[in-house]
């Protein structure tokens, strides 16, 4: 091809430049800056233009089809956010960055995408949604395919982890935060948006709390990009002072009139009988409408349903709902009936799901929440006054269908002399994986980075001693090459270590799906009513020295009962009669399967399909997983207790393997405070295998020098010790 003909092409691709996707933008800019490098160099350029027209004719390709199906933009007028949809396509026009407050159920989550695209989204670049569930992702992305005339999966698509229902033509894409937050690895400046709606931003979890300091960095090199930060209940100033004064629209739900009551405990008054006082007054007022009461956790939630059940009232259900009921039992509560309904619920109920027909709620001021303790480096479960916010939410939850009323089991005082919002997610978290993680992606240290609650200095510092325990940095806090590696899997650092020891120990497939089943919620269910029986199915599989044998023992009885056809009706069939949860399981094999992709990307051998030897060695299996949990460890002393590394004590958990027989020495996967500080997933281990596999975290003390005249030589006794455990002596 002449000169001329190259040059003439080139002209017309850069032309053509603002009629493509930015991110088809960059790649095309990229080639032709190539091909003009090889002319100015007198180098054969007509293979790399060849590609370069191939490229320009696939992006007008994948512009066409994003035009090619309009998407029908209507607005039901019984949503209040329908009301105020001229005034927030105004700000997002005019603003970089816009807050829209919302009460639930204003509509925010399906119309706002919609006003985006009015607002001239969707042109450059995709309009994404994150959601913090999945469920909510793919759940609200349905509902706009339908809204919008849509196939689901093309003009309006949605991203979960495991399932990708997008393609060239999706305009709108709902995906998870955590969706979004791996996206940054590979697009930095992440060009396939040009604009971004972060929804439920009051959540505050470590990946929303991230992005929005990933997405403030990113304002000044991305001008092209609109952000909306979408939210219930939301801290809206310290949001608009974080964006630099970003303008802030609020919308009205529809809501009826709602009256507060206070109802404070009497003197030494049980909650289980607290609750059943607020629900005689309400039943005196009436009898029929169902009603929503807030309790901490799974324990007084249990409590409290002994109580109302024996009151037999007539006509009325009581339905419990927390996160580790079985799907059916969680379902219940979204079917009403001809019964009223009393749901006993955990926060869940806040802003997670919402469950219809509800008249009444009773509020016990009270939420079980997560806390690391950087001291200890215990992860905690307190009980805790809620916050004004989340007060505000649980009251939210009755006034949608008719008049509500909400009693709150504590006086007015303790509201108003609550903290306004809940702490964010970072403020209570071990903070390894994240910094691990903006290591990675080139980010300012965290104490650098900008966020909108920075987190303790404490928080910090252990975050970093955390993955110096783990090796993947050094002591001035450098990446190591095993930090390198740990920053590649898409699972904690601690089970991340685990992988890297395993293709040391050559029992990577064995890892694999313990680190698997370790990310993921216990597939094993155990109904309250059938207790007896779940833990007799259970058993089967239980290995007397270690609760990971047991999950390899249970991998191995579902991989022999999916077979080779892999019947899923027949597992379906297994899993009801042993009290496994399907849907976890299949969760639990997906990413199993991620995993395994992941180490064969650094060509490690992740063994065949499914099973795992039956021959396990239990010393190379037990070494990987140390490896992971080298401040993990315990010595039994009197009275079932275990002193741990650093001083601290625990208790092995009743529903462990060991727990009637104890060994000297244990590792345990959590360490969770509740009643007392338990050892969850735990096993036997050789103390000696710590000094072999974290040598940094021992050392070798002397004692009894003595002189040996007859060899010349000083001899001592050697004691290797490690956060204050003496692993060895003599």
């Amino acid at each position: 091809m002449n000169p001329q003909e190259t040059k003439d092409i080139l002209q017309s691709i850069k032309r053509s430049m603002d009629d493509v996707l930015l991110q088809d933008r960059e790649r095309l800019t990229r080639l032709m800056r190539k091909v003009r490098l090889r002319i100015r160099d007198h180098a054969p350029v007509d293979q790399l233009l060849d590609r370069l027209k191939s490229e320009h004719a696939r992006a007008l390709r994948r512009v066409g089809l994003r035009t090619s199906a309009p998407l029908t933009l209507d607005y039901p007028e019984n949503l209040p956010i329908s009301g105020k949809r001229s005034e927030i396509r105004q700000l997002i026009e005019e603003h970089q960055v816009v807050i829209v407050c919302g009460t639930t159920g204003s509509g925010k989550t399906t119309q706002l995408p919609k006003i985006a695209l009015e607002a001239g989204g969707g042109k450059t670049g995709r309009i994404g949604i994150t959601q913090p569930r999945r469920l909510a992702a793919t759940g609200m992305a349905r509902r706009v395919a339908e809204e919008t005339g849509s196939d689901y999966g093309r003009g309006v698509g949605c991203q979960v982890r495991f399932d990708n229902q997008t393609g060239d033509e999706t305009v709108i894409k709902f995906m998870t935060d955590g969706i979004l937050l791996t996206e940054t690895r590979h697009d930095r400046h992440l060009l396939q948006y040009d604009t971004l709606i972060i929804d439920e931003a009051h959540e505050r979890s470590l990946n929303i709390d991230f992005i929005l300091g990933y997405l403030k960095n990113l304002l000044s090199v991305r001008s092209d990009l609109k952000i909306i930060i979408s939210s219930a209940t939301l801290d809206a100033e310290a949001f608009s002072a974080f964006f630099e004064g970003a303008p802030i629209i609020t919308v009205e739900g529809r809501t009826y009139p709602v009256e507060d009551f206070f109802l404070p405990p009497g003197k030494d008054e049980e909650l289980s009988n607290h609750i059943l006082r607020a629900m005689r007054w309400i039943s005196d007022i009436d009898d029929q409408g169902d009603v929503l009461v807030f309790l901490p956790g799974e324990r007084e939630i249990r409590d409290a349903a002994k109580k109302l059940e024996g009151q037999h009232w007539k006509r009325t259900e009581i339905l419990p709902l927390f996160g580790r009921l079985s799907m059916g039992e969680q379902q219940r509560v979204f079917r009403p009936g001809g019964s009223r309904r009393v749901i006993l619920a955990t926060n869940v109920a806040e802003t997670s799901i919402t469950i219809p027909g509800i008249h009444y709620v009773i509020d016990s001021g009270l939420v079980r929440l997560s806390r690391y303790n950087p001291r200890t480096q215990v992860q905690g479960l307190q009980i805790e006054q809620v916050s004004q916010a989340s007060a505000r939410q649980r009251r939210g939850r009755c006034g949608r269908v008719t008049d509500g009323i909400c009693i709150y089991l504590y006086d007015r005082d303790t509201l108003e002399n609550s903290a306004p919002f809940t702490d964010p997610e970072i403020r209570r978290s071990s903070l390894a994986g994240v910094i691990l993680q903006m290591d990675l992606l080139g980010l300012p240290p965290i104490d650098r980075f900008p966020l909108i609650d920075p987190p303790q200095p404490a928080l910090i510092n252990e975050g970093y001693r955390t993955l110096y325990d783990l090796g993947a940095i050094t002591s001035d806090r450098t990446l190591t090459p095993i930090g390198r590696q740990l920053s590649a899997f898409p699972v904690d650092p601690h089970l991340a270590r685990m992988i890297v020891q395993a293709h040391d120990e050559g029992v990577l497939p064995e890892i694999l799906v313990l680190t698997a089943f370790l990310s993921i919620q216990d597939v094993r269910e155990r109904p309250a009513e059938k207790s007896d029986a779940a833990d007799l199915a259970h058993r089967q599989w239980m290995d007397p020295r270690s609760d990971f044998m047991t999950v390899l023992n249970l991998w191995n009885a579902i991989e022999d009962e999916r077979g080779e056809g892999g019947s899923h009706g027949r597992l379906r069939r297994y899993c009801k009669k042993n009290f496994i949860n399907y849907r976890r399981v299949m969760e639990w094999r997906n990413l199993w399967m991620d995993l395994r992709e992941t180490v064969r990307g650094f060509k490690w051998n992740a063994g065949g399909e499914g099973k795992t030897e039956e021959s396990t060695h239990y010393d190379p299996v037990h070494r990987s997983l140390l490896a992971g949990l080298p401040a993990s460890i315990g010595l039994k002393g009197e009275e079932m207790e275990f002193t741990a590394a650093r001083g601290r004590k625990f208790f092995i958990f009743p529903g462990s393997a060991l727990f009637k027989k104890p060994p000297q020495w244990v590792m345990a996967f959590t360490l969770v405070e509740t009643t007392r500080l338990y050892a969850r997933t735990v096993a036997e281990i050789d103390p000696d295998w710590l000094n072999t596999i974290a040598p940094h975290l021992c050392k070798a003390v002397y004692k009894q020098p003595r002189w040996n005249a007859e060899k010349g030589f000083v001899y001592a006794a050697e004691s290797i010790i490690s956060g204050g455990l003496t692993l060895s002596s003599g």
